[in-house]
Parts: structure tokens; sequence; C-alpha cells
């Protein structure tokens, strides 16, 4: 089974309201270094909530991180060309309600923000907000675990997931889609090898991560870990202990060993591979064609 999937944000971090608005259009934009001054997430985010608009463009991939910082912060995304996004990719983003957006940001560009009506404000406000809600139910971390699992056919109760990594390096759709199963499963998802800087710690430099390491790292209390599946992981693949294993991205160096033990035991209809890559250099048909659940991020 081949399925669409795309980046997600954990619900913790969507506001719960419109926050007040000082300006037009954020001063961050994409692809310009300069714009980008904010070392720390607060300051980062409240760049946007002070914001009406901010610019939001495809890079290597149409899905990027910073379209759900924008509108998880009660901003609305000028999101550049996205009336030429492939149908299968972005398939879960609010095209309409952006594109939208993109009409009202031209209108209020040409005006300038002091010569904005009662009507134009009240216009503002109905769409962001929408955006806002549209966000909060359809756009988490969460809300992507589950769609994994309906796709699939599998409830969430009482379900036990092996969800392994080779590159422990920082991957937004593996990072994120393995936040949404630990906050539905708790320990019902075991993480292999375990990435740190999804947890909390005193001992981690979050800010020499990617993207300094806003919105999708510290986020887990080390207690949703379970130390002792580390050591046996293997005797628990055999023994089928999972319902389900998940490979949070099977490009990226996935150890051979667990591949091997996995096939061995499970069912390719019982294997989720994630493939969250800008530009694909694989053929995820073969897998496909092979009986395995694959979603694919940037799919045309």
């Amino acid at each position: 089974m081949l399925s669409p999937i795309s980046f997600s944000i954990p619900k913790d971090k969507i506001m719960s309201y419109v926050p007040v608005k000082t300006k037009l259009l954020s001063s961050i934009i994409p692809k310009k270094l300069e714009t980008y001054i904010y070392d720390d997430e607060e300051d980062y985010y409240n760049e946007y909530r002070k914001s009406l608009f901010a610019i939001t463009m495809k890079k290597d991939g149409w899905d990027c991180m910073r379209h759900y910082e924008i509108l998880a912060n009660g901003c609305i995304p000028v999101f550049l060309n996205i009336e030429d996004c492939p149908k299968n990719t972005l398939t879960l983003f609010p095209k309409d309600l952006i594109l939208y957006g993109n009409r009202m940001y031209e209108i209020f560009n040409k005006k300038g923000i002091s010569n904005l009506s009662l009507n134009d404000i009240d216009e503002y406000f109905l769409l962001v907000s929408k955006l806002l809600c549209y966000t909060r139910i359809n756009l988490t971390t969460c809300k992507t675990a589950e769609y994994i699992l309906k796709k699939i056919g599998l409830a969430t109760s009482n379900i036990k997931i092996l969800y392994l990594s080779g590159d422990l390096k920082p991957d937004y759709l593996r990072c994120l889609t393995l936040h949404g199963f630990k906050v539905l499963l708790g320990r019902g998802c075991h993480d292999y090898p375990k990435i740190d800087h999804l947890y909390r710690s005193n001992s981690i430099d979050y800010k020499s991560l990617y993207g300094k390491g806003m919105t999708y790292s510290s986020l887990l209390d080390n207690s949703l870990h379970n130390y002792e599946m580390d050591d046996n992981v293997k005797e628990l693949i055999s023994s089928r202990y999972f319902d389900l294993v998940i490979y949070g991205s099977y490009h990226r160096n996935v150890p051979s060993v667990h591949t091997e033990l996995v096939n061995l035991f499970y069912r390719p209809n019982e294997i989720v591979l994630l493939c969250g890559e800008d530009i694909h250099d694989c053929n995820y048909n073969v897998f496909v064609d092979s009986g395995y659940n694959v979603f694919v991020r940037e799919l045309d």
C-alpha cells in the first residue's frame, strides 16, 4: 500500500487563541539567511504571533516545517505558488484556505496595515481562526500517528509498536511522527535506538541541532522510554512481541541486523516504511509491490 504523508506539529505548540497583531508581514523570509535571526523558540514564535501574514514556499520539497509553525502561532501563511503543489503532496494541508489567504494578503499589502477597514479585520480574524482550528484538529503529530494506523487498519488500543531508526540525527518526519505515537501510546511504542534529542535532558545542546532544535526537540519525558527493552529488542522481534514495526526512515541507515530479523518474523503488511525525503532516489514501488505499507512525503 502506498499513501501520502506530511510533517505535523505537537499539539502543545499550537496557540489556543489568535494573538494580538502589530505588523502586516513577518520579517522572516525563506532562503534569506540574514532574516534567520532567532535563537530562541519563544522569540521565533512571537515573530509569527505578532504578524498578520508570513511568507513560506517550496524549498527542496513542498512540505516544510515552517508552514506548520506559522499556522500554529495564529498567523496566515502566504504560500508562494501553492497552486502548483502536486495533488498527493501536502494532502492534509488546507490548500483552499491558504489560497484564500494569499489573495487576502495581496489586498492588505496594497492598502497597508494602517488603512485596513473593520470589515478587513473581521475577515482576517475569521480566516486565521479557521486555520488555527484546522491545524489543531488535523495537523498534529497524534493525528499523523492515528492516520497511519487507520490506513493500515489497526486500532490504537493495546497495540505494541517497534519504531526503528538508524541515523539518529534530526529528521522531521521520523521525529515528529514518533512523537505522535509516543503521546498516543506511551510505552506502547518503543523507539530503538532511543532518539535522545526528542527527550528532555540537561546534557543536550538543543540549539546545536538542525533548525536550532525548534518545534521538534526536548518534547518527551524520559519515563516514556523503556530502557529494559533496549537490551532485549532482538528477542522481542523474534518472539513477535510487537504488533507493528515502523521504520522512521527506510533511507537512513536502517540497522541491517534488525532488517533481517524483522523480515524473518514479520510479514510485509505488518511493516511500515516512512520516507520523509525532499527528493527521491528510491523506487518505493518495489516495496509497495511486495506488500509493505509505504508512506511517502513528497508524492507526485
